[in-house]
């Protein structure tokens, strides 16, 4: 049969427009339908026209769907769009037609040079376009309205359904498109002739439809629409957005679309192809608003027949991969359920609505938690496309697929875990590499705590590959042409820049990390400069432990960082003189920020303190910071919290006796102290890491607390409340129950051995009888009961109960 002899077999004069809902299984069947009995010598698609160029790769065997095109501005890499493909789309689906049958295929949407520059021009945000509400046509031209304007548009979908009596569009959509028999159908041409009917009533009665580009879109389509019509006579289909076939069929003159065209700002575009995943297209962007169920709907379009029982058996696998027990039966009473739902809620065919509810009463057995197994790995799915290396990239980009393959890192869509150790090439090249995207902004690793060693040379990643940071690579390449480079520029760049002493230490602790010995220099004289010039304690104690962190570090990725040693030592010093009267006079706030400095310093200086892999350390410091905790533990003008909290530090390190703590608590738990004060005291000693079972062992120190708590007077007991709530609710639970039972028992002494007492001050051997009969009247007040003869019954109950 000749081309014109099919052609003629389309409906009506002029080109075959084909309104499609982006990605759709059911626009993508019959566009391929459609297509197939036309045989049109051109196919023209929504989309940029700067992508033209890129066409060909589609049939690159490599290209494995989904993917998206990808433009950003030259100048601002960060100002992008994505036009998002899947193999289901009905775009990607007449891509692969023209491919196949060597027939030209272009793209005639509004150029992406003026969507980035429009949105510059605006001040809006391209990264992630198209946040449209309805399924029929919901574009990247559309990114950059206002959320006013999104609220006010008119969603396609929706308002057909509500005219066809449903209250969910997606049903709808499901019930007259998605299932229908594409295979079976004898005229291909109706669903879009249907369609585009119900657009032009849509269209008349709501024109625009809220979408204020759409005017100047459509005129540029109409105007490569006609350029094709020269070129190839009608012969010509145009697969878009449902939505737009009414425009392109509207009698406008050329004059009227080039006038809307007029005076749109530009920006100079790059544009590529990039991987992409179904959970991205899972959200709100590009074409079609996001489709709920990528993974579903893939298995639509390529299952060949039977889709639910397919779809089941697959479900069924994956439950068994995750060692449930399911069985065939299994499979064949979720079919029956799954068809049996969908005749009583009226549907042609199960949809997702039926397999979901089946799966979950019979292969889930009612449980929800599996069902989100079955939701996450096949409904969304974790398909994570690929593009060929033949695919424009920055030269900062094709470096690290370089650096990717060859330490056998492959991008995927899936989070897992990593555990590298570091005394391993291989392993601390990958540390390297991640360590360095890091530094370029570019988040495809996250440490994460490790389970196993805890030591320096092991790290736990967490790495999940997002097109988004597609992006960022390009926005990174401004710095260098490779991953070291760029990263090395970019330290240099903000050791330069930055503000704080913290920001520059910090740094320098990425550049150890990232191994990037050339910017170290640069960060070095940076922190010199800056730790110079700040006299801030707290600012000083800041930095110091990502400084010493970098020493560690430094020592297994066997670095050097002598000088980085002596700042650090440097540093220490000056906290050392300064700590002490930094800490006089401070309110509530300030002395709690004060003690996580002096927590975090202790810890450093701890580290700071012991041998280095070239045998130094600076075991002088660690007397020096001990004598400084001294000072700060019996200074009047210091905050209760932090006198606390170096006792506390000094009774860890063996440099305070218990007899000693003792007789401190007992001095700041006298009487003449005041409760807030006190409060505070315990908060810094007993608050925290060990400060629960410090009281569960020294009866003595808990005998205090609690001998002082007993005596605060009504007044101000509310006042110290919530200092002590907070200080004992970070204990166990068991720690809180041992506490209890030794306090439930009484002032006595301290028993040893074979119930034998050792004449220090504790608890007694058996609850107090007479403490507990003091609380009784406040438990028949707060119960209700009668105060009378059965008085003595009821109180022998509430003992009874409390035991």
């Amino acid at each position: 049969m000749s081309d014109d002899t099919a052609w003629r077999r389309s409906p009506g004069p002029g080109p075959l427009l084909l309104g499609v809902r982006h990605h759709g299984p059911g626009s993508a069947r019959a566009v391929r339908a459609a297509l197939e009995a036309a045989r049109p010598r051109a196919v023209l698609i929504e989309g940029p026209p700067e992508a033209d160029a890129l066409i060909p790769l589609a049939a690159d065997p490599e290209m494995r769907p989904p993917v998206a095109l990808l433009a950003h501005a030259v100048d601002e890499p960060g100002r992008s769009a994505f036009w998002p493909l899947a193999d289901f789309s009905p775009e990607w689906v007449a891509l692969r037609w023209a491919l196949e049958h060597e027939v030209p295929a272009r793209f005639i949407d509004l150029p992406a040079t003026h969507t980035l520059a429009w949105e510059r021009a605006e001040g809006t945000a391209a990264a992630a376009p198209g946040p449209d509400g309805d399924g029929a046509d919901a574009d990247p031209g559309d990114a950059d309205e206002s959320g006013a304007e999104r609220q006010l548009r008119v969603d396609p979908l929706a308002a057909l359904a509500e005219a066809a009596g449903y209250d969910d569009p997606e049903r709808w959509w499901e019930d007259v498109v998605e299932h229908r028999g594409g295979a079976g159908e004898r005229d291909v041409f109706a669903p879009f002739a249907a369609v585009a009917e119900a657009m032009g009533a849509l269209r008349e009665t709501y024109g625009a439809g809220g979408r204020d580009r759409d005017p100047v879109r459509e005129a540029h389509m109409r105007l490569r629409l006609r350029a094709a019509q020269r070129e190839f006579g009608d012969q010509v289909a145009v697969v878009c957005g449902a939505w737009h076939v009414p425009a392109l069929r509207a009698k406008i003159t050329v004059a009227a679309d080039r006038d809307l065209l007029k005076g749109l700002p530009k920006v100079r575009t790059d544009m590529t192809w990039v991987p992409w995943t179904n959970r991205r297209l899972a959200r709100t962007s590009g074409y079609g608003a996001g489709v709920d169920s990528p993974g579903w709907y893939g298995h639509l379009f390529r299952a060949p027949d039977r889709p639910v029982e397919r779809w089941l058996t697959k479900v069924a696998g994956l439950l068994r991969e995750e060692d449930r027990i399911v069985s065939s039966a299994h499979v064949i009473e979720a079919v029956r359920l799954a068809e049996t739902l969908a005749v009583m809620r009226g549907r042609p065919l199960p949809g997702l609505g039926e397999t979901t509810d089946a799966v979950r009463a019979v292969l889930c057995e009612g449980s929800d938690v599996p069902l989100a197994l079955v939701h996450d790995r096949l409904v969304v799915g974790d398909v994570l496309g690929e593009v060929p290396e033949a695919a424009p990239a920055v030269p900062l980009q094709r470096d690290l697929a370089r650096e990717q393959r060859r330490l056998r890192l492959k991008p995927e869509a899936l989070e897992r875990e990593l555990e590298l150790d570091l005394r391993k090439e291989t392993d601390a090249a990958r540390s390297r590499l991640l360590h360095r995207l890091r530094l370029l902004g570019v988040g495809w690793g996250e440490p994460a705590q490790s389970r196993g060693s805890t030591g320096t040379f092991r790290e736990t990643w967490r790495l999940r590959w997002e097109p988004e940071l597609s992006v960022r690579v390009a926005e990174a390449g401004v710095w260098g042409t490779t991953v070291e480079g760029a990263a090395t520029a970019r330290a240099e760049a903000d050791a330069e820049n930055a503000s704080a002493l913290a920001e520059v230490t910090g740094l320098a602790e990425h550049c150890l990390l990232a191994g990037l010995p050339d910017a170290l220099p640069v960060v070095m004289r940076a922190l010199a400069d800056r730790a110079a010039l700040d006299t801030d304690v707290g600012h000083l104690a800041q930095a110091l432990p990502a400084l010493v962190r970098s020493l560690r570090y430094g020592d297994v990725r066997g670095t050097e960082t002598e000088a980085l040693a002596e700042v650090a030592a440097g540093l220490a010093e000056r906290v050392f003189v300064g700590l002490p009267p930094a800490c006089a006079a401070l309110d509530a706030d300030a002395a709690e920020e004060m003690r996580g400095h002096v927590d975090a310093v202790h810890t450093a200086v701890g580290l700071l303190g012991e041998p280095t892999a070239t045998g130094s350390g600076h075991w002088d410091l660690r007397i020096r910071w001990r004598a400084v905790l001294r000072t700060l533990s019996g200074r009047d003008t210091v905050p209760g919290v932090l006198r606390g909290r170096a006792a506390r530090i000094l009774l860890d390190e063996g440099e305070l006796g218990s007899q000693e703590a003792a007789r401190l608590m007992g001095l700041v738990l006298s009487p003449g102290t005041p409760p807030a004060d006190a409060a505070a005291w315990i908060e810094g000693f007993v608050g925290g890491s060990g400060g629960g079972m410090l009281l569960v062992h020294d009866e003595r120190l808990l005998g205090l607390v609690d001998a002082w708590l007993t005596g605060v007077p009504s007044e101000a007991f509310t006042d110290v409340l919530p200092l002590l709530r907070r200080t004992f609710s970070v204990y166990e639970p068991g720690v809180r129950r041992t506490i209890g039972e030794l306090v439930r028992r009484g002032p006595g002494e301290r028993l040893r051995g074979a119930g034998q007492s050792d004449g220090t001050p504790g608890f007694g051997a058996e609850a107090d009888a007479e403490r507990a009969d003091a609380v009784l009247p406040v438990l028949r007040l707060l119960l209700g009961l009668d105060e009378g003869e059965d008085a003595e019954e009821s109180d022998n109950d509430l003992v009874r109960a409390g035991r």
